[in-house]
């Protein structure tokens, strides 16, 4: 049989099979009954995923919330200095009020302030640029930090979700080179932040430690002296120096710490996510590193040094003209580390409530950021087990004798409420914990209407 014999068999079986499968002919030569169409259910309008809370959920009375509250603030773990606000959001009644006004050491509650100034400050689209210009002579490179600490060695970040990679600049900077130059010395500029390192109030130990490193605005994996790890480096940018030389087959190159020659040729660019997932990231994991570097970008908008000091001055000024109260406010950092920090409980709700009723405007990431107790984040293994998922939703807050929890939880009758909780002379971790949870349950299940 010919090659065109064969074809036309071929396309003889192809509409044969068509036919038997359009029509099913039977042995007699009928068609076979049609199919019935199939007989769908009705549908409804579809429900929100999350639905929304009532709007007639009752409001919790005071004298009745305080009655329940009241012996869990004065319970031992917490020791003598425990101030806290409780606060309806929808009205902006208080509900309790314990020396909500006194200065205390907030921890790491006060990531609020910094997550919070960093929103209404700047654009949560806004992104962190880390860059590599040309270098000063032939075969070097300037690895230029705009702040981003994200900036990762792998590919995904172990870390950070959506965060640039080393790999990335490199892929770049061979591109962006003349063919087969070879990379002999990595200069690394950090110069966009100044000032001291680690801040007043931190002590000796904080920094590099498994929580910290020195503030730099060059930084590679939070810090971190490999990717994953918990430990931090004493030497944040010359890391992220040996990475990039790493990264471009330069293992032996020079790393320095320096500043990029003026007008030099710009050979890549990589950008760090959102700021608003970075707000996420910062509060989710009570990342202090991320903290610091969100604190320092509020100093720089704002046209002020991008020091500590700088950025405390720029959390504090940004949150004041965002309608906060900040009396009483006295900031040395960013994240809360500085047993120097000082902020009432009143203004951590004041934060929370203003951005669950959406008075301080572009500030959702916080809520979105905030640790759900049982769940994710530093509440993943807290929380009451009679609790529904996600009813508390908090920012926590350790440092030696201070613990501190805020953030907002909906009660029993479904009414949405503003919370804070600092105790700044309480004793060991477990206790201290255990009692700020049993407030936190308290709520959730106060039908104290």
């Amino acid at each position: 049989m010919g090659v065109i014999g064969l074809v036309l068999l071929l396309i003889a079986g192809v509409i044969g099979l068509g036919v038997l499968i359009a029509g099913r002919a039977t042995d007699d030569g009928s068609d076979a009954a049609a199919v019935p169409e199939a007989d769908l259910p009705e549908l409804g309008d579809p429900a929100p995923v999350l639905a929304a809370l009532s709007t007639d959920a009752p409001v919790p009375d005071p004298a009745v919330l305080s009655s329940r509250l009241t012996p869990l603030l004065t319970a031992a773990g917490l020791g003598s200095g425990v101030s806290a606000e409780v606060v309806d959001v929808a009205s902006q009644q208080v509900l309790l009020d314990l020396d909500a006004a006194d200065p205390a050491t907030p921890a790491s509650t006060a990531k609020l302030l910094t997550a919070a100034a960093a929103l209404t400050t700047l654009d949560s689209s806004d992104t962190l640029e880390t860059t590599v210009v040309a270098g000063a002579t032939p075969g070097e490179v300037v690895l230029v930090g705009g702040g981003d600490p994200t900036l990762s060695r792998t590919a995904p970040s172990q870390t950070y979700p959506g965060a640039p990679t080393v790999a990335d600049l490199a892929t770049q900077v061979v591109a962006a080179m003349p063919a087969g130059t070879p990379v002999t010395r990595v200069v690394v500029d950090s110069s966009l932040f100044t000032g001291p390192l680690t801040a007043s109030g931190w002590g000796a130990a904080d920094a590099p430690s498994s929580y910290a490193a020195p503030v730099t605005a060059t930084a590679v994996d939070g810090a971190r002296v490999s990717p994953g790890s918990t430990a931090r480096s004493g030497q944040p940018g010359i890391d992220a120096g040996s990475a990039l030389a790493d990264a471009l087959g330069a293992r032996g190159a020079t790393v320095v710490l320096g500043e990029a020659p003026p007008g030099a040729k710009t050979l890549a660019t990589v950008h760090s996510a959102p700021l608003g997932r970075l707000v996420e990231q910062t509060l989710s994991m009570s990342d202090n590193m991320l903290a610091e570097a969100l604190a320092r970008q509020v100093a720089l908008a704002r046209g002020l040094p991008a020091t500590f000091e700088g950025a405390a001055q720029g959390v504090t000024d940004a949150l004041r003209e965002a309608g906060i109260d900040v009396t009483g406010v006295a900031l040395s950092d960013g994240s809360g580390l500085s047993l120097d920090d000082r902020v009432p409980a009143a203004v951590l709700t004041a934060v929370v409530s203003g951005s669950a009723d959406d008075s301080l405007d572009g500030t959702s990431a916080i809520l979105s950021g905030l640790p759900v107790a049982g769940y994710d984040g530093t509440l993943f293994d807290r929380g009451d087990a009679g609790t529904a998922p996600g009813t508390v939703r908090a920012k926590t807050g350790t440092l030696l004798g201070v613990h501190a929890l805020a953030g907002t939880v909906v009660t029993t009758d479904g009414r949405l409420l503003a919370f804070a909780v600092v105790a700044d002379g309480s004793g060991s971790d477990a206790a201290a914990e255990a009692a700020l949870d049993d407030v936190a349950a308290a709520m959730a299940a106060c039908g104290c209407s």
